[in-house]
């Protein structure tokens, strides 16, 4: 699985999120465009400090979910979305397409930091997790809208 920290990563994700247009369909789920945008933003959010969501520990869901999160495996469609991650109002693209791209701008800045703090919900993760779980999470969404 590729990370969000190594080289040409940061050009691939960029050059994928340009290709999407507020017209750009989903081959599966309920969100359209905007509203992923949205969604992908949490994330990174959680990483950049910005924000956590009041997201609380789960022995559960971190003994299911969280070695998927940064494993080789790709995740299926149609995943049930976390609970307060689902964005189910109307989201306009061109905000939320600027929104994304500032923070994958950002987060880009930081690549070589190595002192990230520990996932509200996942608890200690290393720098190498981080970067795949951010690059497993844009990738999974954006192949849902087919870029």
């Amino acid at each position: 699985m590729k990370s969000f920290f190594e080289n040409g990563v940061y050009d691939e994700i960029s050059s994928r999120l340009n290709q999407l247009n507020k017209n750009t369909s989903a081959t599966w789920g309920k969100m359209n465009v905007g509203q992923m945008l949205n969604h992908c933003q949490m994330p990174l959010n959680i990483i950049l400090e910005k924000e956590d969501y009041d997201v609380k520990p789960n022995w559960l869901i971190n003994l299911l979910f969280k070695k998927s999160m940064y494993s080789d495996k790709l995740w299926k469609k149609n995943l049930p979305t976390a609970k307060g991650f689902a964005i189910k109002d109307k989201k306009d693209f061109d905000t939320e397409k600027q929104a994304i791209t500032n923070l994958i701008d950002e987060l880009n800045t930081q690549r070589e930091r190595n002192d990230w703090q520990p996932h509200p919900a996942f608890g200690a993760m290393t720098k190498e997790q981080w970067g795949k779980m951010q690059y497993k999470h844009l990738d999974h969404h954006f192949r849902q809208f087919g870029v």
